[in-house]
């Protein structure tokens, strides 16, 4: 399914999105998130490889119960380091800093959306 298919509206709009380019301004020192299409792209091809829009791959991380506290949860941060680490493997190049970059560019718009993973794969 491609990332089309799965979005009511623009990447930019989701408001996991906009926590993202907010953290890579204040937190990251990236001047402006927006001007680099890359991250857009990876992320809209990892939402299609979950067929999840942004803000459902954040809660699919939480733990959410009515009247307490929503909270982390342990098998569902589990699911998606195991899901990082696959869309990273997936992309057929011999370049270990590209695959990097595509684990690495998901790991970032889930840890500035509070969800917080390991760095798992890297080669």
């Amino acid at each position: 399914m491609t990332p089309i298919a799965i979005l009511k509206k623009p990447l930019e709009d989701y408001e996991s999105v906009q926590n993202w380019f907010k953290g890579l301004k204040e937190q990251s020192g990236v001047e402006e998130p927006a001007n680099e299409p890359w991250r857009l792209a990876l992320l809209g091809e990892f939402c299609g490889y979950l067929n999840l829009d942004p803000d459902g791959v954040v809660k699919a991380c939480l733990l959410i119960k009515e009247g307490r506290q929503t909270k982390i949860s342990v098998k569902g941060r589990r699911k998606m380091v195991e899901a990082v680490a696959e869309f990273q493997a997936r992309r057929d190049t011999s370049d270990s800093r590209e695959r990097a970059r595509r684990g690495n560019t998901i790991r970032s718009f889930l840890i500035h959306n509070g969800i917080l993973l390991q760095s798992g794969m890297q080669v």
